[in-house]
């Protein structure tokens, strides 16, 4: 037997981070932070966006400058990289996640899985093979790995609630019209594939999914109401019917001056609870009026508890810890393609059903029987 106390630590997987804007900077941020991910490569085809993080990554580490390249091509062929981390506009995580698993790495996808359900389900479908070969592939939904989350769903899945009977899910969010000209691909269809919902909302979405199991129909309206030239929606609001017969509304807008919270209520009819902002403002299980969300989490995941300046980071890093587990315990990861195919599919029926003006049913999008729908904001004239 191998003596603890005498084995080698382990060499750090080399990172690629694929997309060096905001989200690749939130990214190196946890990277830097986990003792086993060293980002070795930048790439981005802006040459100055890789040039950049990589300044940042070196400024506040003091880690060894990353290489920097204008392809993953580039990349693969200069040095050995572990794991791929895709970060660029949701429309290109197919082609970026279809070089990285042909090369033999880890893959990372930023949320959403994919824009369009072909693009997605070829990652789905790449991804499972990638599993039989060992390789661990992600999607981020770091909310997943949040405390006030962790609870919630430990006590929806154990029955702590009792009957699971609704939820209630609202993103009341403020972008502003200079965001959504700061880039050309924000507020399309193709790159961002979607608005609210979508782009802000799928967290929210992918949560709700998990608390509440598998959908069986949604209904839902959509408008732009706030903003100018943008094709997708700026507010959306849906129902939802889930298997188990609980019911649930989904509220999601990027017109809510200035900017709100986002709030998930889950009830049953032996508990319930709230989560807001990430963190637990209320929690009741077992039939007992007692309310227990102190006994739970730790105080600082508590309503108006000091989460500290880097608790999105934080966020981020909980689920660093998972996928590296997942990699060194040749396990699945804690959140799948399979996991995040499915809550894309339910913002893929909000927009059906908006576009079609009718009820769409979970299985109908699930079986890629609307793919060959083009989705409107809003029910065409």
């Amino acid at each position: 037997m191998t003596n603890p106390a005498t084995t080698a630590p382990a060499s750090p997987l080399r990172v690629a981070i694929v997309g060096c804007g905001i989200i690749g900077l939130n990214h190196a941020r946890a990277i830097l932070r986990h003792p086993r991910l060293a980002i070795t490569a930048l790439v981005d085809a802006v040459p100055a966006a890789a040039r950049t993080l990589a300044d940042t990554v070196v400024a506040e580490s003091g880690a060894d400058r990353p290489a920097e390249f204008t392809t993953l091509t580039a990349a693969l062929a200069a040095a050995p990289i572990d794991v791929v981390i895709i970060c660029t506009p949701s429309g290109l995580h197919v082609a970026v996640a279809r070089e990285a698993l042909a090369a033999g790495t880890h893959v990372v996808i930023e949320k959403p899985l994919d824009t369009e359900m072909g693009r997605a389900r070829e990652i789905l479908e790449l991804s499972r093979a990638a599993e039989r070969d060992g390789l661990v592939v992600s999607v981020i939904s770091q909310h997943r790995f949040d405390p006030a989350s962790r609870a919630i769903a430990h006590a929806a899945h154990t029955g702590r609630f009792g009957r699971v009977t609704s939820g209630v899910a609202s993103v009341a969010w403020w972008r502003s019209q200079e965001y959504y000209d700061s880039g050309q691909w924000r507020g399309t269809w193709e790159l961002d594939g979607g608005g609210a919902v979508m782009n802000q909302g799928v967290h929210t979405v992918d949560l709700l999914v998990w608390f509440l199991g598998r959908p069986v129909e949604i209904t839902a309206h959509t408008a732009l109401l706030a903003h100018e030239r943008v094709e997708v929606e700026d507010i959306a609001v849906a129902t939802i019917r889930f298997e188990s017969g609980a019911l649930a509304v989904l509220h999601a807008t990027t017109a809510a001056f200035p900017g709100l919270a986002v709030r998930i209520q889950v009830h049953g009819d032996r508990g319930s609870a709230i989560v807001h902002d990430d963190q637990l403002e209320t929690f009741f299980a077992d039939g007992d009026t007692a309310e227990r969300a102190a006994d739970v989490v730790p105080a600082a995941e508590l309503r108006g508890g000091d989460r500290g300046p880097d608790a999105f980071v934080i966020g981020h890093l909980r689920q660093y810890d998972d996928i590296v587990d997942a990699i060194d315990g040749r396990r699945a990861p804690g959140v799948r393609v399979e996991d995040a195919f499915e809550s894309l599919c339910v913002v893929r029926a909000v927009y059906l059903s908006a576009t079609l003006g009718r009820p769409v049913r979970f299985d109908e999008v699930l079986a890629g029987e609307l793919d060959d729908v083009v989705v409107t904001t809003g029910v065409p004239a």
